[in-house]
């Protein structure tokens, strides 16, 4: 059975567009994609905790929320804001499509959340034991698709000797796993910092992987040329939570769990769990990282063809000792 709390988190995958955070009427907003329920949106909670954004020069306390980053790119181009975290993919695609969109900013800079577990009783411990039984993912073309395909060749196992099952969902696939319909099934923070005590670890995709760009901040053209100001009052904000979090990761972790709902002594687990793996960019780029993002992308067709990245960047807005 789910507890209650996981259920909640699970739960929020499924929300329509709700605002969180004072005063969001007056204030300024912003769109991070899945904000209250995937580790994105910890620096955001932090900055707005602390006041950093304020001392940055902007006043940020109205968080527009996604399920997906195609949509916190809709949140952007159609609702006027001026600044959404977003997934690459969602980024690169929209650009391939032809939208006015910039991106500003690195905001996850590894996928080394996500993890493949197994229950303690399966006698699944690596990825080539897989070969002969199910690993689930979560929906095609999605980032634990990509994910699960370069973890398998990575790993020397033979693709065409595992069984790859969409469950539509991480909440899916563990009770798939549970219900011993899939071997092994993807978790990711802070759910994993969570359940863990009930499941083993088949693999970890930074021990497999190396670093890939997961999200970014974006904007329009129209807003980068209108408001630059603004976009670097975000940015820094933004950093500045990134730096506060690997400073102080106790205070962080519960600002954390206050913002998404969840007990202290998790929300600490969670934030000091993706401080070890250097989860959060600072704002930076690296475009190798960036590549290889698009690499694997590439593989499930998520995007399609090169990407420019000197027409698609707009580095202007970065902190100077970032550019």
């Amino acid at each position: 059975m789910i507890r209650p709390a996981l259920s909640r988190i699970f739960a929020k995958f499924a929300l329509p567009l709700t605002i969180f955070g004072a005063s969001a009427a007056s204030a300024e907003q912003i769109s991070v994609t899945h904000w209250g329920v995937l580790m994105y949106g910890a620096p955001y909670a932090v900055a707005i905790e602390k006041g950093l954004f304020k001392q940055a020069g902007i006043d940020i306390t109205g968080i527009l929320t996604s399920k997906g980053g195609g949509t916190t790119v809709r949140n952007v181009l159609a609702g006027g804001l001026p600044y959404g975290e977003v997934s690459l993919a969602a980024a690169v695609s929209a650009a391939q499509q032809g939208l006015s969109i910039r991106i500003v900013n690195t905001g996850a800079a590894s996928v080394a959340d996500i993890l493949w577990v197994t229950t303690p009783d399966n006698p699944v411990r690596t990825i080539k034991d897989l070969e002969g039984r199910k690993l689930a993912y979560t929906s095609p073309k999605s980032v634990t698709d990509m994910l699960s395909i370069m973890s398998i060749k990575a790993a020397g196992a033979d693709l065409a000797k595992i069984t790859r099952i969409s469950t539509g969902g991480i909440g899916g696939g563990l009770t798939a796993l549970n219900q011993g319909g899939v071997s092994a099934a993807p978790v990711l923070e802070p759910i994993w910092s969570r359940d863990q005590s009930k499941y083993r670890v088949v693999c970890q995709v930074k021990d497999l992987l190396p670093p890939m760009t997961q999200t970014v901040g974006i904007t329009t053209e129209a807003f980068a040329q209108s408001q630059p100001d603004k976009l670097r009052s975000i940015i820094e904000g933004r950093r500045k939570g990134v730096d506060f979090i690997k400073a102080n990761p106790a205070e962080a972790g519960k600002i954390f769990a206050a913002a998404y709902k969840l007990t202290p002594e998790l929300g600490e687990r969670a934030i000091r769990n993706m401080i070890a793996v250097d989860y959060w960019g600072r704002g930076s780029f690296d475009i190798a990282a960036m590549d290889r993002m698009l690499e694997g992308l590439r593989i499930t067709g998520e995007v399609s063809g090169s990407v420019d990245w000197n027409k698609l960047i707009d580095r202007r807005f970065l902190p100077a000792d970032l550019k």
